[in-house]
């Protein structure tokens, strides 16, 4: 078995993260799914003081994924983006979209990051 693959931190330290055991129970599955998903890049983890975490800005008030979570990285991964540049477009603020892409993804604003991900990719 591979890796489990990790980002470096480029989060600011004020992003919460959610340990690969707290995202396996919030999701009911057992941590090598979700050792699994990262290598998928379903989700992407980053090393914070020696401990894997997943943004949670991953995952909506009950602790699932955000629905549009895989397939943006799927789509920003075969763009040829490195997990670090993908966190940091996003986790920056755009003014364009009143707030930072990673919080539009909770709310209606949703398809137009998925958009910007599919031009920014090809």
């Amino acid at each position: 078995m591979s890796a489990i693959p990790y980002s470096d931190d480029v989060l600011d330290p004020s992003v919460s993260l959610f340990q690969l055991a707290d995202v396996a129970k919030n999701l009911g599955v057992v941590v090598t799914r979700v050792q699994q998903m990262l290598r998928d890049h379903q989700l992407v983890a980053v090393k914070r003081d020696g401990v894997l975490g997943v943004p949670e800005a991953f995952f909506d008030g009950e602790g699932q994924t955000l629905r549009w979570i895989p397939g943006l990285l799927a789509v920003l991964h075969d763009g040829g983006f490195e997990d670090e540049e993908i966190l940091g477009w996003l986790f920056r603020e755009d003014d364009s979209l009143s707030g930072r892409p990673v919080d539009v993804l909770h709310g209606d604003g949703a398809r137009e990051v998925i958009r910007r991900a599919q031009a920014m990719a090809f």
